[in-house]
């Protein structure tokens, strides 16, 4: 999978859609939602809709007098409930933590498993894992095109570039372009001016050999001059938000010249200084629900409360999140597309929640909830090459679904009003 040529969102997804119409007895295992209001990703809603589900993937969806059920299939009445795809981070990280402690030991495929249900009950049905994945990672996303899966699908980046010539960058993205991942990842940061940063003609190195394997490549950034020389560079993916300074529109420019994406990871910045008192989310039953109690006690000592009090880099990094959210409405408003992506995984960045927690940030930047629940389902799917797989409710998808108790439109945060999940027509939570 390449990020180098976008594709463009579908349009019109929806109508009176029918893949096949039959007159025969259904197959065994063709399940069919119905009644509910379906919002299909790209922006067209069905108020009552009619969805058939065939061997994991969407046979059919439109409105109820359009769509022929087959006679043996099991029927599933979502009267009153909202159906959306489900989630898509593109970016997270997975299975390297456990509790507080963050190790390359916990990289196992039970644990990657455990976590990819946890991001799944939380309606997040599809994680790319930006970095950090070794062979249980690449051996679980080629097990996942199937019916029978449980828990959200994983697309990898492998080890992440960090080469200090063009030379050993070369061999680098070699060596993780033979365990075929999905795309490459580099970082160009100091971390507030305390590491080395990688240098242009390293990670030009990197961009222009990822692109002979048709491999995009996603950049973590932290500065606005860096980001650009990275667009200019051919990188394909910005994988944070500009935190500097505001962007500019010869940025604008770049991104929109080569339809680069944007996934903010606004809560990655929330979660540098939001332990610093007890967070509000502390309270919430949605969070609750999932949640790691002996975490949460460890979080709430005094003693590690103050140390973030007390941190040069934490209260940097506060200030930091305001200038990326007036960065995401500014791109957004010039037509860049923003896309969800959370940094989870490390510790106390709980995966499956704080991607709940993005939407909201996204919204007290600005953007609006139609904005938002595009960019968290068929955006990303086209900025990560999954349209049409998932991210929108249309015929040969994966019928990867979120069914909601409240309109998300109304209130992005009723995203948390989640009664069911399903991974490919099979309920898995909560």
């Amino acid at each position: 999978m390449s990020l180098r040529s976008i594709p463009a969102v579908v349009g019109a997804l929806f109508g009176a859609v029918v893949l096949a119409a039959t007159t025969q007895r259904a197959p065994a295992g063709v399940r069919v939602f119905l009644n509910a209001r379906a919002l299909d990703g790209s922006g067209r809603s069905i108020p009552r809709a009619t969805i058939v589900v065939r061997a994991g993937r969407i046979g059919a969806i439109g409105a109820a007098s359009a769509i022929p059920i087959p006679p043996s299939a099991e029927r599933i009445d979502l009267a009153g409930r909202t159906v959306i795809p489900g989630f898509i981070n593109t970016h997270g990280h997975v299975a390297d933590t456990r509790g507080l402690a963050s190790s390359p030991q916990f990289y196992t495929e039970p644990h990657l498993l455990a976590q990819l249900q946890l991001y799944a009950r939380y309606g997040i049905t599809t994680v790319f894992s930006l970095g950090g994945d070794g062979r249980a990672g690449f051996l679980v996303r080629d097990a996942q095109r199937t019916a029978a899966l449980d828990r959200a699908r994983l697309y990898v980046a492998g080890p992440i570039i960090a080469a200090e010539t063009p030379d050993a960058a070369r061999q680098m993205v070699e060596q993780v372009a033979a365990m075929r991942p999905d795309i490459i990842k580099i970082r160009v940061d100091d971390n507030l001016q305390t590491t080395v940063k990688m240098s242009p003609a390293v990670y030009r190195a990197v961009i222009d050999q990822a692109h002979t394997h048709a491999l995009g490549v996603a950049a973590h950034v932290f500065y606005l001059e860096d980001a650009k020389d990275l667009l200019r560079s051919g990188v394909d993916f910005i994988a944070h938000s500009v935190r500097d300074q505001d962007v500019d529109q010869e940025l604008i420019a770049l991104m929109k010249r080569r339809g680069i994406c944007l996934a903010p990871t606004l809560t990655r910045e929330l979660s540098t200084f939001v332990y610093e008192s007890r967070p509000a989310f502390f309270d919430d039953p949605f969070f609750l629900r999932y949640a790691d109690r002996d975490v949460l006690q460890q979080l709430l000592e005094p003693s590690r409360q103050q140390a973030m009090r007390q941190s040069r880099s934490a209260q940097q990094y506060k200030g930091a999140l305001a200038v990326a959210s007036r960065n995401v409405k500014a791109l957004a408003d010039a037509g860049v597309r923003v896309v969800l992506g959370t940094d989870t995984g490390p510790p106390a960045r709980f995966q499956g929640y704080f991607e709940h927690l993005e939407l909201e940030l996204l919204a007290k930047a600005g953007l609006t909830p139609a904005q938002i629940l595009k960019a968290a389902t068929s955006d990303a799917a086209a900025c990560m090459n999954l349209t049409g797989t998932a991210g929108s409710l249309v015929p040969g998808a994966w019928a990867d679904l979120v069914v909601l108790r409240a309109d998300p439109l109304a209130d992005i945060r009723n995203s948390r009003t989640i009664h069911s999940v399903w991974i490919g027509g099979n309920r898995i939570g909560p």
